[in-house]
């Protein structure tokens, strides 16, 4: 985690940047730092920083990936508007999956956008947003709605996430603290719901949906 010290605190946007890969933390942070009206407050590389980073650094806007160690950008933008419901969030992602939006939605991100869209649209999103608009991919929303939310259960889930470990039906059990019956009546409600034949490919489709 890195602080701007020089960052004004009422004539730019403050800005907390948070990507496991330095590199791309580093581009966003040299393309923001080119805009007069914008300051990178803080720069995060693992999830389970972002909220005492986010209160130590009060910034205006968060831009979050998605897929990080420690906490996933959804579940630390929902954390978020729990402890610190000024910051705006905007969810960045290298995937543009229909479900992970509708996730970012219901964890009140105020914007959803793929990384590699130009760097023109990332800079006035967080104007936008920073005004209280919210900002979302067209294609991903339109994609999204077609969809519908997802099929499965919390439990469900929770059940197909630790299927991507790998190990039998019996570790499975025993890590989530679940019998086995209960763990294989999951699984065959999933691979119905999802259309699979098999557990990796429920697991393929949930993943593609950004349902998992």
């Amino acid at each position: 985690m890195t602080d701007s010290p020089d960052a004004a605190t009422g004539s730019v946007i403050r800005i907390l940047l948070a990507d496991d890969q330095a590199l791309i933390r580093g581009a966003f942070a040299a393309l923001i730092g080119l805009e007069p009206d914008m300051a990178v407050v803080a720069q995060i590389g693992d999830g389970a920083e972002i909220v005492a980073a986010a209160l130590h650094s009060r910034p205006d806007v968060a831009l979050l990936d998605v897929q990080m160690p420690g906490l996933d950008g959804l579940s630390a933008a929902a954390a978020l508007g729990r402890q610190l419901p000024g910051c705006r969030v905007i969810v960045l992602t290298t995937f543009g999956r229909p479900g992970y939006l509708r996730r970012a939605m219901e964890a009140r991100a105020s914007g959803f956008m793929v990384k590699d869209a130009p760097p023109e649209m990332l800079i006035d999103a967080i104007r936008r947003v920073h005004a209280g608009l919210r900002v979302v991919d067209p294609a991903l929303a339109a994609e999204s709605l077609s969809l519908g939310e997802s099929p499965l259960t919390a439990r469900e889930a929770e059940v197909l996430v630790a299927t991507t470990d790998g190990g039998t039906v019996a570790e499975i059990a025993h890590r989530l603290f679940l019998s086995e019956g209960t763990v294989r009546n999951h699984l065959s409600s999933v691979i119905g719901k999802t259309g699979a034949r098999t557990r990796a490919d429920a697991v393929r489709i949930a993943t593609e949906r950004g349902w998992i």
